[in-house]
């Protein structure tokens, strides 16, 4: 009955618009006073919970995004992704996929990439003369690729949970992440197909090399973090650290549109941000104990296993529970309350960590498309100014592409694990 009463007024306080962080230490604080335990020990469970090394890849993976964009670098890597992939059929869809892509690998964020790159995408695809509800959903879909190319701070703080290498989960994601931009970009060729959307003159190569050196040391990036890792030089929380010095290099030698000003605000934006997921992760700590103090995980385990006898039917089972749960809450929040009870489940079946890792991943990552609750979905109707109920309903069909990617995730392991075998 107590933990009947601590679930249903924290899903009461998030519905009536209590931040989800906030409403956990609430309903935590109450569990604590009512047992006798006290308010010292709720503000020592939170503080312990953010005292992680791990966390630190965070905020500076957050500033490093924060630094590239205020730079101006999402320009020539929206001008490259268009000099490539313009002139196929429905031309600005494909540059916003690609663009995101490019953008995966320096930003580690869904809304990052959203609010990014989001808002110039969409004016050039409306200037083209591509309707809203195509225009938001390509850049709401794209934006979902952020957290499976590295970095990642989604993996990140999987690998902190999961005590998984974060550095497997960089190299897990990449296979599934490139999946999820084709599959995107097939969408886009047949929808523009049967609606005649417009698309680029072809470019010359000269202009292709040309548009190409510019953008080459931000598309760098994450050739730098991933070799840094496995050569030994850095640790992945050390390697946000070089982002973010790199981030300050490569504007300072190349492109020189830093000001103080801009800097000044990326650390404004990282600073809110970063107190945003501290604030739930916080909460998630103090949580954690109450659930665990009164025995959750065990009983979702036992629930579970009462109608669960194989790993493929272990998976469809989490799949389905992230997916519906996705709808109403907030990806980080799942992430950090329901899949530390999970993890232990998956090992029960001998299913590899990073290859649930990734399917974790890309399935919280579906789950910021799906309305009511989708993130980037709120992030793209603001930044391109489209009414929100009209993005929900365009973006229903482009949640086809990376729902069959994660099928084809959950069916061939080898896709997430392959390239961290290859390391081995």
């Amino acid at each position: 009955m107590t933990l009947l009463v601590v679930c249903l007024s924290w899903l009461g306080m998030v519905f009536v618009g209590v931040p989800i962080g906030i409403a956990m230490i609430l309903v935590s604080v109450g569990y604590f006073y009512h047992t006798g335990m006290g308010m010292a020990f709720a503000v020592q469970r939170m503080v312990d919970g953010l005292n992680s090394f791990p966390m630190l890849a965070v905020p500076l993976f957050l500033l490093a995004a924060a630094i590239l964009n205020s730079a101006g670098i999402t320009n020539h890597l929206f001008g490259f992704a268009r000099a490539l992939v313009g002139h196929i059929t429905g031309g600005l869809g494909h540059v916003n996929v690609l663009a995101s892509l490019f953008f995966s690998g320096m930003s580690g964020s869904a809304v990052a990439d959203a609010g990014g790159l989001g808002k110039m995408e969409i004016k050039a695809m409306r200037d083209a003369g591509y309707d809203d509800g195509f225009s938001g959903s390509v850049t709401a879909a794209s934006s979902m690729i952020g957290p499976l190319v590295p970095p990642s701070i989604t993996m990140v703080l999987y690998g902190v949970i999961a005590n998984t290498s974060i550095g497997k989960l960089f190299l897990g994601g990449i296979v599934p992440g490139f999946l999820c931009a084709a599959s995107l970009m097939i969408m886009v060729y047949l929808i523009a197909k049967k609606r005649n959307y417009p698309k680029d003159p072809v470019h010359s190569l000269r202009d292709i090399g040309r548009l190409f050196l510019k953008s080459f040391p931000a598309l760098l990036t994450p050739a730098v973090i991933v070799g840094g890792i496995f050569s030994g030089l850095f640790s992945p929380t050390e390697a946000a650290a070089v982002t973010v010095l790199y981030a300050i290099l490569i504007d300072l030698v190349v492109y020189k549109e830093l000001t103080l000003l801009r800097f000044w605000d990326a650390i404004y934006e990282t600073t809110r941000t970063s107190a945003t997921i501290g604030t739930i992760i916080a909460g998630v700590s103090v949580m954690g104990f109450v659930l665990a103090r009164e025995q959750a995980p065990q009983q979702i385990a036992g629930l579970f296993l009462s109608f669960v006898d194989s790993p493929i039917t272990f998976l469809i089972a989490v799949n389905l529970m992230i997916f519906v749960l996705g709808a109403f809450i907030e990806s980080l929040a799942i992430l950090l309350i329901v899949v530390p009870i999970l993890i232990p489940v998956a090992l029960s079946f001998a299913i590899d960590p990073v290859h649930f890792g990734i399917i974790v991943v890309l399935n919280l990552m579906i789950s910021t498309l799906t309305p009511p609750m989708g993130m980037s979905l709120f992030v793209v109707a603001q930044v391109g100014n489209i009414p929100y109920h009209h993005l929900a309903k365009a973006i229903l069909p482009w949640l086809i592409p990376p729902l069959v990617v994660l099928a084809l995730v959950c069916t061939f392991p080898i896709l997430a694990t392959g390239l961290p075998g290859l390391m081995n």
